[in-house]
């Protein structure tokens, strides 16, 4: 895989404004989803029903059998980078605006920064990336605790503490990825760990769903799984391919943007002081600590985009 191409062309452009969009978009749709449908079916129906429209382009592509062969790896990707973030996601979009949730987990930069520092890179302690994490941390207190931020007590702060936790998780999956998994096709690691993860949550969704879904939670739903799961991986791969592992991630950037707008223009969501202060805070942090504040062309196969797609 290229990773050296000189800019984004006119193709390029188009895959980084939908993935933007794509990954930006879950956290209005998750939000309507939990309206009806319990959390755990939710995350349910969208793996099970992403990992079936996955299938016919993992099996094309002959990237299962390789998947199957560390079977074991893509169990515990699958539980990190789905299982559980989808959950908590969902739990954590009953409290909180689906603005304040992309916004918060957009910090997996600041949490993939400190990991990469406990596993011995001290480039995360040159001045612009620790500068950085400050920044960045600063930037989520002053959210949650600044001025005109309506969450519900200990219930929201509980919230908060799960979507860190979700932006934790997405920052741990890909180093599972680039040590365990480097040989194995991502589409097949990716198809495969959904179907785990949607079998296994399927008896839990039965238990747990007590009311007749909405329409709108199950289009959401829908979409969810469609667009936010299964285009959205295509399309990523697809922007891999176009300009390479280093600069495909940049769209994560813009994802919070979409997810503050579309909860505000749609469902109505309180832009506070603290989320109009904190969230450059947070985005100057968060590319500060991966980028050291460039932009950095390395040889093709030593970076490894993140996957966080909400």
């Amino acid at each position: 895989m290229n990773g050296t191409i000189e800019r984004f062309d006119a193709r390029a452009w188009v895959l980084f404004g939908a993935m933007a969009l794509l990954w930006g978009v879950p956290y209005l749709f998750i939000s309507v989803a939990v309206e009806s449908y319990s959390p755990a079916a939710v995350v349910a129906g969208r793996t099970l029903l992403g990992a079936l429209l996955l299938l016919p382009f993992a099996l094309h592509q002959k990237a299962l059998r390789p998947a199957f062969g560390k079977i074991g790896w893509v169990l515990l990707f699958g539980a990190i980078e789905m299982a559980g973030p989808f959950m908590l996601l969902g739990h954590a979009e009953q409290t909180l605006p689906s603005g304040l949730t992309g916004l918060l987990v957009a910090t997996v930069p600041l949490f993939a920064a400190l990991i990469a520092f406990g596993g011995g890179d001290r480039s995360v302690l040159k001045p612009a990336r620790a500068i950085g994490l400050f920044v960045g941390f600063a930037g989520v207190f002053v959210i949650v605790a600044g001025p005109g931020l309506a969450i519900d007590g200990g219930g929201g702060l509980v919230a908060v503490g799960e979507v860190l936790l979700v932006a934790l998780l997405y920052a741990i999956a890909p180093f599972i990825i680039a040590t365990k998994l480097r040989d194995v096709p991502s589409l097949g690691s990716i198809t495969l760990a959904l179907f785990a993860v949607g079998i296994f949550y399927t008896p839990i969704a039965f238990l747990t769903q007590h009311q007749v879904p909405t329409v709108a939670s199950t289009v959401s739903l829908v979409a969810l799984a469609v667009l936010c799961t299964a285009v959205a991986f295509i399309v990523f791969f697809a922007l891999i391919r176009r300009v390479g592992p280093v600069r495909a991630p940049l769209f994560t950037y813009v994802n919070p943007v979409v997810a503050i707008v579309l909860g505000t223009v749609i469902l109505g969501e309180q832009l506070t002081l603290g989320l109009l202060i904190g969230f450059p805070l947070v985005i100057l942090g968060c590319w500060l600590a991966a980028t050291g504040g460039t932009i950095r062309v390395r040889e093709p196969g030593t970076d490894l985009p993140p996957i966080a797609p909400g």
